[in-house]
């Protein structure tokens, strides 16, 4: 009889529960809303990226059933077979206007995205020199092109410097970073990170994928926050947070893009996306041009939160967008947070390492456009609550 050569994975299991770690998945029995309902309990929702409330918009609903009527309810293959429907195509052609860049190209998410791209873009002669709070995706597609990786402290511009002037003039080098960074919430020193790769000849990239929707005109992201338009090679961006639907995207010039159609994995072999995705898709970015309110709405929000949070006495860290922390430094701790935050009707997830140092857990917040005054300060009220109940504050 075969042992069961996976009794490891137990014991580690068990070690998680000992040390107050394991968690299971909530389950939301609801839409995905400013206040819904997760585990049976009604909860004020801080942990989706949902950031205008998109998922339950009437336009995109409609155009995504408009869409399964007319096109069904799958594409059937993968792009370069028999899965490009001209609904697709526009909707790259859309994301490429609204990026202000010659083409774009739609990844199933956004860590396919991200994953695929320097994956194909990069080989083992060359380099990635990396912010080291870089998003796990970066991290793997750099793995996977075998490229060197080599990583500066985050936002340390003179220690990015210092690395590339160790390089050779004609090593090939991705110079990357994300454009809002998802756990502290602060932005990536994108203006000095572009001087830096035209100086030295990098390939610029940056990871928008928690600034599409919130910074920059409309929502264009943090190329446009901090115009620098013409000076990224490769962005991308997400199509599952403040877009309300599913994807990722790669945008820059037609080469690229083109070059992507035939080398990155992700788009060679994954099925195409539903056609109710990608109309939903469509109808999201018709709303960021004609309801520019809802983006003033969630930083209304934000700067609320925010203001209320540190009046507290809370640790929100560097955050500079509706993303913010609440630092507590240990795991267990965080986590005890977070579970008597639910229980006060609160859902604000705690993140323990590995996804955060071992001294940094926290639980993190994200505000909506969707949500109202009265609901935040409820939260704020139970974070107050719970934090002198557990001696944060």
């Amino acid at each position: 009889m075969r042992s069961d050569a996976l009794s490891f994975l137990t014991a580690e299991l068990e070690t998680l529960k000992q040390q107050g770690l394991y968690r299971r998945l909530r389950v939301l029995e609801d839409e995905q809303k400013a206040k819904t309902t997760f585990d049976r309990r009604q909860v004020v929702n801080l942990s989706a990226n949902n950031y205008l409330g998109l998922t339950t918009h009437p336009k995109l609903r409609a155009r995504a059933l408009e869409a399964t009527r007319a096109l069904g309810v799958g594409s059937g293959s993968v792009r370069t077979i028999a899965g490009t429907m001209a609904i697709h195509l526009e909707l790259e052609r859309r994301l490429a206007e609204f990026k202000k860049t010659e083409a774009a190209v739609v990844f199933q998410s956004g860590f396919a995205a991200n994953a695929g791209t320097v994956a194909a873009v990069l080989t083992k002669d060359d380099i990635v020199v990396s912010d080291e709070l870089n998003h796990a995706s970066i991290i793997d597609g750099s793995r996977l092109s075998r490229a060197t990786i080599k990583v500066f402290p985050h936002k340390d511009v003179d220690a990015a410097r210092r690395i590339l002037r160790e390089l050779p003039a004609s090593q090939r080098t991705l110079l990357i970073t994300d454009g809002v960074f998802s756990m502290d919430g602060d932005l990536g020193a994108l203006p000095e990170l572009c001087a830096l790769a035209e100086e030295f000849g990098c390939i610029m990239m940056v990871d928008d994928a928690h600034a599409s929707g919130v910074f920059g005109q409309n929502g264009r992201g943090t190329v446009d926050h901090f115009k620098m338009h013409g000076r990224v090679d490769i962005q991308v961006g997400t199509l599952s947070k403040a877009i309300g639907a599913l994807g990722g995207y790669v945008a820059g010039s037609r080469a690229l893009i083109e070059f992507l159609y035939h080398r990155a994995r992700p788009f060679l072999f994954s099925t195409s996306h539903p056609p109710a995705v990608a109309a939903a898709c469509l109808a999201a970015l018709d709303v960021l041009m004609e309801e520019p309110q809802l983006i003033e709405r969630l930083w209304e929000n934000t700067r609320f939160f925010k203001a209320g949070l540190k009046a507290l006495g809370f640790n929100t860290g560097p955050s500079e967008s509706p993303i913010t922390p609440v630092i507590v430094g240990d795991g267990t701790l965080a986590l005890r947070l977070s579970d008597r935050l639910f229980e006060e009707g609160v859902f604000a997830q705690g993140i323990v390492f590995p996804t955060v140092a071992r001294d940094k857990a926290r639980v993190r917040t994200i505000v909506a456009a969707t949500h109202t005054h009265q609901e935040l300060q409820f939260a704020l009220d139970a974070f107050a609550k719970v934090g002198r109940e557990l001696g944060i504050i």
